[in-house]
């Protein structure tokens, strides 16, 4: 059972109640999250992505994760699952259980309708404390657009540039990697038309 929002638990608790359940939960200020289900096109856009990552790192010593390990944000102990997670030059993780990561080099999360605002907000705060993360992606699953954060020095994660539209690319510098923007959202907006997947019941 999952404990009501107004308990507050621990690092451990949290770790011990998500590890035997069989859905996924984040960790925020001692509140149990549980992970919602995604459309078919924020499904795609992920597994996309991470593909892309995949075939370009190749040979390199990276990982690319997608929604299946726990990032945990140093000082405060929360613990967040990005939809695709890269650690490059060797994956730190936090216990014998390998499900933790400690030193994501780029996050990318593709956002919905209702966790936009916290996406760009509450979570990119958190993801700001990672001293590791040097590219943090917040892609659209409503319009080709992708707005890329990038860690300036002691400056922290700052809106580096938006991109948008299918003949446009995504440079991740820390990584060596060029993603176009055709290759994450194939068949979610296809070249010839600018419509996403059809919610329309067929017969």
């Amino acid at each position: 059972m999952l404990p009501a929002a107004a308990t507050r638990v621990t690092p451990e608790e949290y770790l011990a109640f998500d590890r035997a359940s069989e859905i996924s939960h984040e960790f925020v200020n001692g509140e149990i999250r549980a992970m919602t289900v995604g459309t078919l096109a924020h499904g795609v856009i992920l597994t996309q992505v991470a593909s892309t990552l995949v075939g370009q790192l190749r040979g390199r010593p990276c990982d690319v994760v997608s929604q299946a390990i726990r990032v945990r944000i140093p000082v405060s102990g929360n613990y967040l699952i990005p939809d695709v997670v890269v650690a490059c030059g060797g994956t730190r993780l936090e216990d014998d259980q390998h499900d933790t990561m400690l030193n994501p080099t780029v996050v990318v999360e593709v956002l919905s309708p209702s966790t936009a605002n916290y996406d760009r907000g509450e979570k990119a705060n958190m993801y700001r404390r990672i001293p590791s993360l040097k590219d943090y992606l917040l892609v659209s699953q409503t319009e080709p657009f992708v707005q890329h954060y990038r860690r300036f020095g002691d400056e922290g994660l700052c809106l580096l540039r938006e991109t948008e539209g299918l003949d446009a690319s995504v440079e991740l510098e820390s990584i060596g990697c060029v993603v176009q923007m055709a290759e994450i959202y194939e068949r979610v907006f296809p070249a010839e038309s600018t419509e996403a997947y059809s919610t329309e019941e067929t017969s």
